[in-house]
């Protein structure tokens, strides 16, 4: 016969309430009771039953984690992580993959909602009005996207694309292109704001061409508009168009770093494994699906749904505007190189990593204005 609650209360010697406890709510336990509890579990080989735990407690221990395309380098690792810290945790995590769709990252929200105790919306397409009116139906942490009033975990694009906008202008490039990535995205926003400022700044003209689908083909298919452009670097959205980018120029006979420098964002992998290799903004991926997980069950403490005075209470209590901003790092490799007025501006300037700085306030305009003198959009 299977080992029951019972059997484990009995081995302890403390009520079943205890042993309840113990499982759903450890805080609450005396520290010796609560060993002595898991010892005998262990011991007797218990495992509780979940779905009758959550008809207790009115909580899942599951996890919703929607992400934009799992296809795309930049998430594995940090499902991986947020798996990891969620499992350490004792909650399961149920992946789902909206292929950059806006309305299918609505509809698993939706369908989340009554199955987990919250969801993590990364790189999400939505609007943030639509967002935060989810979140009225489920606890969130949204990633990679900033939304007045949520909990949010967000990395520093921003002082990431000034980073390598101020490299490729110390090393003599002043005609730099922008391949932006997908509309809705605030990734995308908050690197051409920051490109465009560090531009005006050192006197660069900046050439946007964008949206794109932030792909390989995305960049492969802007080889010959860059080469037409006639910039000698180009900032990428993230680093699978800068490595599209790359092999488009290749087939056209544009040596990277020789003719065209390039920087892509994002440090996945294969920006290690390129030829040349990808010099890039890394960004802490696997510690922001960490924080992001610890973000939500820090709201555990909050009333499950349906407790104290109903959903409006609890959607009420778990409403926050904490937001933890992780810091991003230039990592300079062989796909950057001296450009055209290198001979009186390289000196000294090349080497230099600018230090951290915030990102741009997110309520500025998101017109780009000064030194951008082209734009290709591609409506």
């Amino acid at each position: 016969m299977p080992v029951t609650i019972r059997d484990v209360a009995r081995a302890s010697g403390v009520h079943i309430s205890t042993v309840s406890r113990t499982f759903s709510a450890p805080h609450l336990v005396n520290p010796e009771t609560r060993v002595r509890v898991l010892t005998c579990a262990e011991d007797l080989g218990y495992r509780p039953n979940r779905a009758a735990r959550a008809l207790i407690t009115g909580r899942t221990h599951n996890i919703g984690l929607i992400i934009a395309d799992i296809a795309n380098p930049f998430f594995p690792p940090l499902v991986k992580a947020a798996e990891s810290q969620a499992r350490h945790r004792d909650y399961h995590v149920f992946v789902a993959d909206t292929d950059e769709d806006p309305t299918a990252e609505e509809e698993l929200v939706h369908a989340l909602a009554k199955q987990v105790d919250g969801v993590l919306l990364c790189s999400p397409r939505m609007s943030n009005a639509l967002i935060e009116q989810l979140s009225r139906e489920v606890p969130l942490v949204v990633v990679n996207r900033q939304v007045a009033g949520l909990p949010c975990v967000l990395m520093d694009v921003g002082q990431g694309a000034r980073a390598a906008i101020e490299h490729l202008i110390g090393l003599g490039h002043d005609r730099i292109a922008l391949l932006g990535g997908p509309r809705g995205s605030w990734t995308n926003r908050e690197i051409r704001r920051a490109a465009a400022a560090a531009a005006r700044s050192g006197g660069a003209e900046l050439t946007l061409l964008g949206p794109n689908p932030p792909t390989e083909t995305g960049g492969l298919a802007l080889a010959e508009q860059v080469r037409r452009s006639g910039v000698s670097a180009v900032l990428a959205y993230n680093d699978l168009m800068a490595i599209g980018l790359m092999e488009g120029l290749d087939a056209l006979g544009v040596g990277v770093p020789q003719d065209v420098s390039v920087v892509g964002v994002d440090d996945i992998t294969l920006s290690r494994l390129t030829r040349p290799k990808l010099t890039t903004v890394a960004t802490p991926t696997a510690a922001a699906g960490r924080t992001a997980v610890d973000m939500l069950l820090q709201q555990d403490a909050d009333p499950p749904r349906g407790a104290r005075g109903g959903a409006a209470t609890a959607a009420g209590a778990r409403r926050t505007t904490a937001q933890v901003l992780l810091q991003t790092e230039l990592v300079i490799r062989d796909s950057t190189g001296p450009g055209p007025r290198s001979g009186r501006h390289r000196a000294g300037a090349a080497a230099q990593r600018p230090g951290p700085q915030r990102p741009a306030d997110p309520g500025d305009p998101a017109t780009v204005t000064g030194e951008v003198v082209a734009s290709y959009a591609k409506e």
